[in-house]
């Protein structure tokens, strides 16, 4: 048995995670995002089909689909039929798509790197090392 109180490891890095999302929140929405769309917009180049973004974002397929709506109109994100099986659409990012995504990635990583500048490079190789091992 554990030693270490898991739920409190998990609490802290749940912690972390909400704090790096809420302080870059208002910059995101001025790209035009809700947090929640710029994961979205992140992941469609591995997954390009709705379902898959589902799964792979833990969200509900009707949420996922209402997020879609949303960044088709924004035109960040545009549907072509899948030329592998014609009944699916594939999800692609257009250029303003890919551009807002890197932006807001790119506000999560500077808020991120905040909070690991509190440790040493040495500290954050390990966090690292650890994180890879977890997943």
């Amino acid at each position: 048995m554990s030693t270490v109180d898991a739920a409190k490891i998990w609490s802290l890095n749940y912690r972390v995670l909400l704090s790096v999302i809420s302080c870059a929140e208002s910059e995101i929405c001025a790209l035009g995002l809700e947090s929640k769309e710029l994961f979205l917009l992140a992941e469609i180049d591995e997954h390009p089909f709705p379902a898959e973004l589902a799964t792979t974002l833990s969200m509900p397929k009707p949420t996922v689909t209402v997020y879609l709506k949303r960044l088709e109109a924004a035109g960040f994100v545009r549907r072509e039929i899948d030329p592998t099986d014609l009944r699916r659409h594939r999800l692609l990012l257009t250029p303003a798509g890919r551009k807002v995504a890197a932006d807001g990635l790119a506000l999560l990583s500077a808020e991120f790197d905040k909070r690991l500048g509190r440790l040493t490079v040495g500290q954050q190789k390990e966090l690292k090392r650890l994180l890879e091992r977890i997943v």
